[in-house]
């Protein structure tokens, strides 16, 4: 396992040392990387005897001689490719002034540089004043940062080098190393899966320019989809109406309607191994929507009939050994509905959610909920879409539900 070490500048740096110390004791091997401040308080020297490898400063340090040596291939960028040969990258200690930098996807030293590279786990462990981390900025790039799958590991309370009390001190090493090995676990627990997700809010039309619609955003769907490839998983994404593009990196099926997408569900389900279906579809469509634009009246009366069910379809048409999970997205009793649901529709696990609290849910970028299976039942508190993803993929990788099947 091969850990990133980005070390900013600090009155903490001196504690990465220790953090390279027990980071090798679990068999890592680390590189690290200093930013110019953190050569204020430690050497780099000190990093290469720790580490063992020689500790990467600058964009433009030398790199080794095959690159000069003008052979086929021997050219690379170097910030690159060490952002994909590693498994993990933490930052300890991460200052407000670095936080800042990535949340805001500066790329101007080295260190920045292979963050913005980097498509690995990131680990943040931010060392810094009690003011200075409780400021509405640093908490407004923590939060950014939390939302795009950024794990944040602290600060810790306490005595602080400038001679004040409150949170702001590094976390302990043992703390951020479990960290550390848990984000690279991640990274390829899921290779063995093809996951299809269902994301956005489907469209039913009433005439050429109106239609029936929810205020689904395809954020948690979206969300599920960066988090399954980000542990390796090959992803195939139905979307209908969405407020962003979908991530890069996976198969994506743009679709309209629910008999859309329907049929692109049911078309990709033999080739799944997991089916998540975050997607909102709309419960009723138009008997005979209008070819053209219907003129304004007084009042008009709309005939509507059922959209398929295609959670309950894909789940009666699935191979064996394919794993189907559901959302509920309700206003009241959402535990309880979601237990009726992942009976009737004969599915493996169901994620409850109550829309009608205020900040999560449609619209927004945090959810919470309930995991729900024949098994067990698993709260999920307010956090980004990120972080609840994170959430439902670990309940996933680790259920036994494939073993125990129905």
């Amino acid at each position: 396992m091969k850990v990133l070490l980005g070390v900013c500048g600090g009155i903490a740096a001196y504690k990465a040392g220790e953090l390279t110390r027990e980071l090798r004791r679990r068999g890592a091997t680390v590189q690290v990387i200093m930013t110019a401040g953190a050569e204020h308080f430690v050497t780099p020297l000190t990093f290469a005897a720790l580490s063992s490898n020689q500790v990467m400063t600058s964009l433009w340090q030398p790199v080794n001689s095959d690159v000069a040596s003008g052979e086929p291939g021997a050219f690379d960028i170097e910030h690159i490719r060490v952002a994909q040969d590693a498994d993990v990258l933490v930052l300890a200690p991460a200052t407000a002034n670095f936080i800042a930098r990535l949340a805001h996807g500066f790329a101007d030293d080295l260190l920045s540089a292979i963050c913005l590279a980097a498509k690995i786990p990131i680990v943040v462990a931010p060392a810094m004043n009690v003011n200075m981390w409780l400021h509405p900025a640093t908490q407004a790039n923590i939060e950014t940062l939390r939302q795009r799958g950024v794990q944040i590991v602290g600060p810790g309370s306490g005595d602080l080098a400038c001679g004040m009390v409150g949170d702001g001190r590094l976390a302990e090493p043992t703390e951020i190393a479990d960290h550390v090995l848990a984000a690279a676990q991640r990274t390829s627990d899921m290779a063995n899966e093809t996951i299809l997700i269902t994301a956005g809010g489907t469209r039913e039309p009433i005439d050429a320019v109106r239609f029936i619609g929810n205020r689904s955003s395809g954020k948690m769907g979206f969300a599920l989809a960066e988090a399954a490839m980000a542990r390796g998983a090959k992803v195939i994404l139905i979307h209908a109406a969405t407020t962003a593009a979908p991530p890069a990196g996976c198969e994506h099926i743009h679709v309209t309607t629910a008999a859309q997408m329907e049929r692109a569900v049911l078309e990709q389900l033999p080739r799944a191994s997991m089916v998540i279906m975050a997607a909102a579809v709309s419960d009723y469509q138009v008997v005979s929507p209008h070819a053209q634009k219907l003129k304004k009246t007084t009042a008009l009366t709309l005939e509507l009939t059922q959209t398929p069910d295609i959670l309950r379809q894909a789940a009666q048409q699935r191979r064996a050994g394919t794993l189907m999970v559901g959302f509920a997205a309700e206003t009241e009793h959402p535990v309880e509905e979601g237990r009726r649901k992942l009976r009737e529709k004969g599915i493996d696990v169901i994620v409850a959610n109550d829309v009608s609290q205020p900040g999560q849910g449609f619209d927004s970028d945090q959810n919470a909920g309930t995991i729900i299976s024949a098994h067990d039942e698993r709260m999920l508190p307010l956090s980004s879409k990120r972080v609840m993803a994170e959430s439902i993929m670990d309940y996933l990788r680790t259920t036994s539900l494939r073993l125990n099947p129905r």
